[in-house]
Parts: C-alpha cells; structure tokens; sequence
C-alpha cells in the first residue's frame, strides 16, 4: 500500500457523491483521479471510456492479462478493449480492489437473493441514469463489465466467487493518473442484501489534481 502525497485542498476538482447515486465525469490525461471511501466498506463500482472515441473503454480481460493478477492495487495499469493504457493506480491505501464480481442489477438482485428484492434500485440503473444525457456518446450497450473499488471478492480454490465484508476503512482511497483522456462513470453502489458494505450504503469523495501538482 502506498500513499499520495496529494493534498484535497489542491485538488481542482471535489465533490461528494452521496450511496446510491451515479457520477460521471471527464479526466484529462495527466490528472489524478482520488477516489475516497469515506466511512468504509463501500463498494464503488466503476467503469472507464475513452473521451475521444467510446467504443473503447476499460476492459477487465485485457487488465487481468497484461497483470497477470485478479486484483487491482499500486503499480495496475487499468487496460483498454485495445490494449491501451488508460489509467494507472499510482497510490493505494485499501490495498485491493475486484475486477470479476461485476455491477448488481435488478435481475440480479432477484437471482441471488428472492424475488421481492427485484425492486431495489442497483448499480446498473445508476449507470443508465448517468449516461441518459447524449452529450456522453454513450448507450446501454456501453455497459460493460466493471471495476468494484473497495470490494472484496475472493475467488475460492474451485474457482467461485464470493461477496465478503469489506477490507477498506474510513478514508482509505485509490489514485490514479490518466493515461489519456478519459470519461470515468461511477455508480456508488446501493446494495443492500451482501455485506460488501456492511448493509449500509454510504458517501465517497471524488477529486482531481491537475498534472504537476
């Protein structure tokens, strides 16, 4: 685990985003994107496009491959659906983050856990949410397999995987640089029925520095 030596009231950009709801933003290359949990456990579910052209985003397959590691922490460089380097983990304060265990959605909600949690709102709908306004370039064909910061997802000898309680604490984060620019899309996870979160859904703090700072 490794820590910035960035400093929030430098940052150029700050803003809270309250459980459950999505946020979605453009970060140029050479900015540090912190993203902060708060008060601890949440699962912040996050996916990443290339400003210039959407068609490519982040791609767990290419990020596991070129790692060779199922999990995200200091030193990953976050792939592309091209092979390309879009962002890179450069401070780590939690010290592990899942690429496998996906976004929660309402049909899953009602697969994994009974037909009557169907209704609760889940990431999948945040995502939708967010990408709704056209200035995006995005549709929902565009959501695609993405990162859980601060989750923890083991994956067991037999190679299943399971949603356990949280590894991160109040004010760990994750930072990263960007490699191009980048369109990062954040839902802030809303789950209520794994313990991913301890069962409480709660704020995470976004920042950005410009580079040199």
């Amino acid at each position: 685990m490794i820590e910035s030596a960035l400093h929030p009231e430098d940052a150029v950009y700050n803003q809270t985003v309250l459980a459950g709801d999505f946020w979605i933003h453009e970060i140029k290359a050479k900015q540090t994107f912190r993203i902060v949990d708060l008060k601890g456990n949440q699962a912040v579910d996050t996916l990443f496009y290339n400003a210039s052209d959407t068609a490519e985003r982040y791609s767990a397959t290419d990020t596991i491959v070129r790692q060779r590691n199922i999990y995200l922490t200091t030193g990953t460089t976050l792939r592309s659906n091209l092979g390309n380097a879009m962002l890179t983990i450069v401070a780590d304060t939690c010290g592990r983050h899942d690429t496998l265990g996906g976004a929660c959605a309402v049909e899953s909600n009602q697969v994994r856990y009974a037909i009557e949690k169907r209704h609760m709102h889940a990431c999948r709908n945040s995502f939708l949410l967010a990408i709704a306004d056209p200035k995006w370039n995005l549709t929902k064909r565009d959501i695609t397999a993405n990162i859980n910061f601060f989750m923890n997802v083991p994956v067991t000898p037999e190679g299943k995987l399971t949603f356990e309680d949280g590894i991160s604490n109040p004010g760990k984060y994750v930072e990263m640089r960007a490699e191009m620019d980048v369109i990062a899309l954040i839902s802030n996870c809303p789950q209520l029925n794994n313990p991913c979160n301890g069962y409480d859904p709660t704020p995470i703090q976004v920042l950005v520095w410009d580079a040199g700072q």
